[in-house]
């Protein structure tokens, strides 16, 4: 039974400690919790038309009977139960079931085992994972997991967890839940206790923190970098090497790594956002801050208003400023934190605001998502939405966009790259911008291939009547082609040098022997390609009296 202490003699001289006296108990009370649980009883308020046989059936385990239930409350009557009164039930009576966890939210790269027995995959909205199950997030990911009892724990980049136990005491609302978080960083929303069995208990490398209805936030550390939990609402336990330390909120603490186990450390206060360089109406987001006492660094993450333990960015840096390129349309919530020397993050700073879905991105037109182009310097060309007047474009080497190659904005709706990409796989991506410089949300990066082999586009080379006739495959609409002809494939001395408009070149047939030609398509904006490989060809006496024909295959770099 929970008893209320008496309040301490307020007596003259003598300040009032701002920690409790009864605080070294409490904590000692919640390190035998666990072992308290299984000795206490669920109590149950008697509905009208209850009776001992439904109860039991509902709530007890298949080898506990009625007889026992009655013995236990002293019931006389086992037909008539006062609506109202209390029936105790023992913990370890209770019938255990299992609870599995469920993914609410996934973004970017998370992989799941769902138990033991399946295989890991990739982690999807609605997979439900069970004890002995797992999951881990990459770079640049984050996913929500919802447990039986609507307690929450948003895992954030590069984090693996555990599931040693997900359990419900019946339908008594009561949720035994275990986890290990081996690597990263959690923060957690759990829904407060609805019984004495009610637990919910994270395990890091170093330290076990156990909560009864509370928000927080832990990570996991390493032989360097300590555990830590940092309290913001209820209360929390944490214990390591048998050392606890009763957290109240506002407050962490840090464990392994050589720190000093049991110390309660005050989190650092919300930075301060500079309006004058926060701009968060329209993208891309920008966020200075003023510089904060005791921050080694600051944490910078977007939420769903709605649904805040639904990450959308998440980014650490040790700069008072912040550029958020992509975020998807709707209301979100920036939170900003300092990051104090243990790696305490302190109390968040936060501001609610929205992105417009207008205007949409443009629609691409090429390179085509997965094209191999045999350009340096290939040419990008979109739709323009209605509303927009101008693009914003980028390429980058990786789909996350950290950093860009190009990016710039563009009133037209074509652009070639001013440098030469070398070969290799690339993304681009576009979002809009109207009149009043509101810019949209991106659209969804496409990747492309630049290669410097020329494509065979089956140049065909005919010698008949005294005449040679070039034939090759049609390029882009609007390329004109230049072919050139020499006697040495260093074409040191060209023969034959002529632009053309159209995929064949008919010529007075050259002197018999070895010949080299090559040939280079030209875009209609001027930007001339690499010229394709060059080809030999021989023509006979007898081919150039036009007794016969020969065809010869040559590549063209289009």
């Amino acid at each position: 039974m929970h008893r209320t202490p008496l309040p301490a003699p307020n007596r003259p001289g003598r300040p009032r400690s701002r920690l409790p006296w009864f605080r070294p108990i409490l904590t000692a009370v919640l390190c035998l919790l666990p072992l308290l649980a299984l000795a206490a009883d669920w109590t149950y308020r008697v509905r009208p038309g209850d009776n001992l046989w439904d109860l039991s059936e509902r709530y007890l385990r298949s080898d506990i009977g009625w007889e026992q239930l009655q013995a236990h409350n002293s019931v006389d009557d086992p037909y008539r139960l006062p609506p109202g009164s209390l029936l105790r039930f023992p913990v370890q009576w209770l019938r255990v079931d299992p609870a599995k966890a469920r993914v609410v939210a996934v973004r970017g790269d998370v992989r799941a085992q769902p138990s033991a027995r399946h295989p890991a995959s990739d982690a999807e909205h609605g997979m439900l994972l069970g004890m002995g199950g797992w999951l881990e997030t990459g770079d640049r990911a984050s996913t929500t997991i919802e447990f039986a009892d609507l307690s929450r724990m948003l895992v954030q980049a590069n984090s693996r967890v555990v599931f040693d136990k997900l359990s419900r005491y019946g339908r008594t609302g009561m949720v035994d839940t275990r986890l290990r978080l081996l690597q990263g960083r959690t923060t957690n929303q759990v829904t407060p206790s609805r019984g004495p069995a009610s637990r919910h208990i994270i395990d890091t490398p170093s330290a076990t923190t156990s909560v009864r209805g509370t928000r927080f936030r832990t990570s996991a550390g390493n032989a360097t970098t300590p555990d830590t939990t940092e309290l913001l609402q209820g209360a929390v336990h944490v214990d390591s090497n048998g050392t606890g330390v009763l957290l109240s909120p506002g407050f962490g603490t840090v464990a392994g790594a050589g720190a000093t186990p049991g110390t309660r450390v005050e989190l650092l206060p919300a930075p301060v956002l500079e309006d004058a360089g926060t701009r968060l109406q329209s993208l891309p987001v920008t966020v200075a801050w003023s510089p904060l006492d005791g921050a080694t660094g600051y944490k910078v993450e977007v939420v769903k208003e709605e649904a805040p333990d639904e990450l959308l960015f998440e980014a650490e840096t040790g700069d008072t400023r912040l550029r958020i390129d992509d975020l998807p349309p709707g209301r979100h919530q920036l939170l900003l934190r300092g990051v104090d020397h243990q790696g305490l993050q302190g109390h968040d700073a936060n501001r609610d605001f929205v992105i417009n879905a207008d205007p949409p991105p443009p629609l691409t037109l090429r390179p085509r998502v997965e094209e191999t182009v045999h350009q340096a310097r290939p040419r990008f060309e979109w739709t323009r939405p209605e509303g927009a007047t101008a693009a914003v474009f980028q390429i980058a080497t990786e789909p996350g966009f950290d950093s860009t190659l190009v990016d710039t904005t563009v009133k037209r709706t074509k652009l070639r790259p001013d440098a030469d990409l070398p070969p290799g796989r690339y993304y681009w991506r576009l979002a809009s911008r109207d009149a009043q410089d509101r810019q949209g949300a991106f659209g969804s990066p496409l990747a492309f291939v630049v290669s410097d082999e020329p494509p065979d586009p089956g140049l065909e080379t005919e010698a008949i009547r005294g005449k040679v006739v070039l034939n090759w495959e049609e390029g882009e609409p609007g390329q004109r082609y230049r072919v050139q002809i020499a006697r040495k494939p260093d074409f040191g001395k060209i023969v034959v040098d002529e632009v053309v408009d159209v995929p064949r070149l008919e010529l007075d047939r050259p002197l018999g022997g070895r010949w080299y030609l090559r040939v280079q398509a030209i875009d209609d904006d001027g930007y001339e390609n690499p010229f394709g490989p060059t080809q030999e060809a021989r023509f006979s006496c007898r081919l150039c009296y036009g007794a016969g024909a020969t065809a010869v295959l040559l590549l063209l770099a289009l």
